[in-house]
């Protein structure tokens, strides 16, 4: 039976969950997530999970931080002056906002912190400092 291989494009169905359970995303109801093996397409620790598996096995992954979407970096939350920010943006706790650097790129940060002077905004990644745990399923395999 063939086994995944780096190098290999292969569909999983998979369900991620946080630590205390919460699922946090899931391919159920949509088609197998596709990737190739190795690319960096994926997480470090699920992309690292895959070879060796072979086609229809299931497997339950644990991935620690490091090797999912990073620790907390303190330096990605800043606090800015509210008068920079117009009237018209929502500036609710948890409320994502579309922001460009000074390089202009364009990220995503979120409202993690508001007072009269200062609007704090958090630009790490939602998981972040989050050990993840994937159910995953092998759906297809298709080497080179």
């Amino acid at each position: 039976m063939a086994q995944v291989k780096s190098g290999d494009t292969v569909g999983i169905h998979y369900t991620g969950t946080l630590q205390n359970g919460t699922v946090f995303d899931s391919s159920d109801g949509r088609d197998p997530l596709q990737f190739t093996v190795g690319s960096g397409q994926v997480i470090t620790g699920l992309d690292a999970a895959m070879p060796g598996m072979a086609l229809g096995e299931k497997k339950t992954v644990q991935v620690p931080c490091d090797e999912a979407y990073g620790p907390i970096n303190p330096q990605m939350r800043k606090a800015v002056p509210r008068e920079g920010i117009p009237d018209d943006v929502p500036l609710d706790l948890g409320t994502l906002l579309n922001v460009e650097t000074p390089e202009g790129q364009a990220m995503q940060v979120m409202v993690v912190d508001v007072d009269e002077a200062t609007v704090t905004i958090d630009a790490n990644h939602p998981l972040a400092g989050q050990d993840l745990t994937f159910d995953i399923e092998v759906m297809s395999i298709s080497g080179d």
